[in-house]
Parts: C-alpha cells; structure tokens; sequence
C-alpha cells in the first residue's frame, strides 16, 4: 500500500477533487417563475396585463425605473442580477425594493427601512446579495478598558438596553484593579471535509497515508495563499466515513474561506493516492463551525484566549457592590454546577454570547460565529486570605478577523480603527491585529460577566433594567 500511494503521489496529476455527487447547472424545471406555477401578482398599474407577458425589448439602461421594476416582476430581468444588468447598485437597490413591494403586495412595507447613503459597492460580490437596504443598530462604547497596559473604548452594537451600562461597570472595576492581563494560547482555523472510503480498511489505510505524507499535504495546502499555513491534520473514523480535520494558520483573516480553499487543494493529494475514494462535502461537520460542539471547546478554533485580574476587594464593594465571598459563592452555583446540570458544552458563563455579538456586529465579524465564539469558562476564586476576587474567562474559539468580509464596511472598519487593529498587521508588530481584537473582546466578556455577576448576587438585576430597558 505504501509503494503503491507513493508511486501515485509522484506520478498523478494535479486532478480536481472528485466529490460523490454534484449538479451540473440549476434545474429549471423548479423555478418559480413559469407560466405554470406563477408567483406574484403584479403592480396596480399593470395587473391587466397577462403575467409575466413579454415586455418590449429595451436595453435596462434606457428604461425607466417604473419599466424596470415591470421587468424585475415579471422575470425579464433576474431578481438577483439587477446590478449587473442596469450598472448602477444604488438605483438597483430602488428597483428591488419596488419589485418586492409589488411581489408581495405589501405597499410601502419597505418605507421605514433605510437605504440611502450607503455604498453599496463595497458590499456588492461579497457581503449580501438581493439588497434591499440596511439595518442600523445603535453602537454604544464600553470602557475604558486596561488590557495589556493599553486602554480601550470598546465599540458594542445591541438594541438590549443596560448592556453597555452593565459591561461598563465592569471595566471601570478592571480598570481600577491594574487592568486586564491576556494570553492567546492557539491560533488556527479548521475545515473537516468528511471522505466515504469503500470499507473501514481504507479508511484506515488513508489515515496511515496522511500522517506518512503530511509533507506533501502541507505543501500543496500552503501553496494556496500566502497566509494559510498548515499546522495539523486530525483524523476522526465512523465507520467507514473519515473526517479529516485541517487546521491552519490564516494571517489576520478569520479564514474560512482561505481554510476551505486550502483544504480543497490538500484533498486532491489523498484522492489522487486513493480514488476509490470519494469526497462527501468539504465539511462534515467536525470543524466545527456555527455549531456548538466539544471538539471546539476541547481542541480550539480561531483564536484560544485566556484572560484574568485580581480585584481588590474594596473595588468590588465600592463599584460592583457586592462582597468577594458572594460572587465566587455564585459563580460556583450558576456558572459551573448550574451548567453543568444542563449538560452545557462551553457554556460556563453568565453571558459571554451577550459581550461577543455585540462586538462582533460593531466590528464587522460574522454573527453566525457567535455560536462557537461564545464558548466560555469564568472563573472565581477568593484570593490573599479571602479578601480579594481572582477572576478569569477562558474562551477556546474565538472566530474573528480584522480583514475580509464585513471588516471591509465603513462604518465596521471606523470600528476597528477606533480599537487600533485595522487590516493588515504591520511589520514589525508584536502581535497580530485579529489576536489583538480576541483579546480584546475577550477582556470585554470579563467586564460583562463581572458585572452581571455583581448584579445578581447584590440583587439589583431586575431594577437595573427596568431602569435602563424600558422605555419611560
């Protein structure tokens, strides 16, 4: 077997992967938009006429926005192809917003959301498609923040009121205590393409090949971008099923799609030794991603961040209004032995998803990875002979990254500017930018949970936000 993958591995060609199954073009016998299965009615102006009847051709350029509209209706021109065919993305965004006004029927249902004054360029092939506008979120800042002997003001996006009010307290708290000390101890994304092998003896045969071959594996990974470098591949056997789990570094992107590329090209090696077998998807869910799962909380992905301070406890009298003995008296109740009893997988913690969406909408990350990204421990331990409050969160996959995606919108990037690690770290940094913004938003989940903390073990939860989430 290993004369014979090795003989393959030199002599084969750069071949595609081979996946098991795959559609060739769109079956358009399942589009809604026929004669036979019609969709929408038209606008009132137009209702007299057949649907979807054949309009006069024009060029969409020449045509007003009324006609195009009538165009967009009727399935002349694709809904989700308006931009390239009329070459203006604002006036795209007015057509289909006036297109799905008279689909649905639903006048004006789109009055009251904005879309003016945006640029719509920069999100146009990468972030949204079909756009119809934007929703604005109230940003709020929390701080400041002393983490690593640098403050911040950190940017937060909710319509949860007392959040940022709550979370402010809290670093105010860290603040006075000296500030928040951070390590990132992990720093790779992960992409698990499950493989279907003949039987368990292949399956096994491809796991003796990748960690005989991890040379060959890595450099044609690597060779697909000048960040992604490998830095370990784990097998994972059901049956005769393989999950091969990839996991790499990606630069200060958060890297899924370099990660899948990169992937992508490593399998061709294993499928050129092997092609009996077949690739089943580029992910079999073992990466694991916007997923809750133990392989994460265990292994890590993204960025692993731990950070802690030590809290005088005169400052947790003083600010947090509480007592040392009965924080960590709670902490021990809610946090582990109440998750523990819920059969909690990372969710050791009173709000960690709370800090972490909210800066993740702000800065321009993917919301979906909150799933993973709020994976939390906190930790409280009375300290020097009981009088002061030991206090830390572990957070083992924090999904984020500071280029790529929605890090590119304006209003995100000012976010990321206003937190100093904008794009591309420079040369010479003594850390990268997308672990900077881990550690910080994992020192901003410190604050939240310190604070919220407090409140529920002082008793002033409900009154804080009826205060400050309500409205008068």
């Amino acid at each position: 077997m290993a004369i014979r993958a090795e003989t393959q591995l030199m002599s084969a060609a750069r071949a595609p992967v081979r996946y098991m199954s795959s559609l060739s073009r769109f079956d358009k016998s399942h589009s809604v938009h026929t004669a036979a299965n019609p969709k929408v009615d038209v606008a009132e102006d137009w209702q007299t006429k057949p649907k979807f009847a054949k309009l006069p051709p024009m060029k969409p350029t020449e045509l007003s926005d009324q006609d195009l509209t009538r165009r967009v209706v009727a399935g002349q021109i694709k809904f989700f192809n308006i931009e390239n065919e009329i070459e203006d993305k604002f006036r795209a965004v007015k057509i289909r917003r006036a297109a799905v006004e008279s689909m649905t029927g639903r006048k004006n249902v789109t009055a009251n959301l904005p879309f003016e004054h945006y640029d719509y360029n920069a999100i146009f092939g990468q972030c949204c498609e079909n756009v119809i506008g934007h929703v604005p979120i109230p940003v709020g800042v929390a701080g400041p923040l002393l983490v690593d002997g640098q403050e911040y003001m950190v940017p937060m996006a909710t319509t949860e009121g007392a959040l940022i009010a709550s979370t402010t307290r809290g670093c105010k708290a860290l603040s006075m205590a000296g500030g928040v000390s951070t390590v990132v101890t992990r720093d790779a994304m992960s992409r698990a393409p499950v493989l279907e092998c003949p039987n368990v003896k292949v399956s096994l045969a491809v796991q003796e090949f990748v960690k005989n071959n991890y040379s060959a594996i890595e450099a044609r990974f690597n060779g697909t971008s000048r960040f992604a470098r490998l830095q370990d591949v784990k097998c994972h056997m059901a049956g005769r099923n393989l999950y091969i789990r990839f996991s790499c570094a990606t630069g200060d992107a958060m890297g899924m799609n370099m990660a899948g590329k990169a992937t992508e090209a490593a399998l061709a090696v294993i499928t050129e030794a092997f092609p009996e077998v077949a690739v089943v998807a580029l992910s079999g869910n073992v990466c694991t991603d916007k997923k809750p799962s133990a392989i994460n909380w265990i292994e890590g992905r993204g960025k692993s961040v731990s950070v802690d301070c030590t809290i005088p406890g005169d400052i947790v009298k003083s600010v947090l209004k509480t007592t040392v003995a009965a924080l960590c008296k709670l902490n021990q109740a809610k946090n582990l032995v109440g998750s523990a009893v819920a059969g909690s997988v990372g969710g050791f913690n009173a709000h960690a998803s709370n800090i972490v969406t909210a800066c993740f909408l702000a800065t321009g990350q993917d919301p979906a990875q909150n799933v993973e990204s709020s994976n939390c421990i906190t930790l409280m331990e009375a300290v020097n002979d009981g009088q002061d409050l030991y206090v830390s969160v572990t957070m083992p996959c924090m999904e984020v990254g500071t280029v790529g995606g929605g890090t590119a919108l304006a209003p995100q990037a000012a976010m990321l500017d206003l937190l100093g690690v904008r794009g591309v770290t420079p040369a010479g940094a003594d850390q990268s930018n997308s672990a900077k913004l881990a550690r910080i938003i994992a020192s901003t989940v410190l604050a939240g949970e310190l604070s919220l903390m407090s409140a529920l073990s002082s008793g002033h939860l409900i009154s804080s936000h009826l205060k400050l989430n309500r409205k008068k």
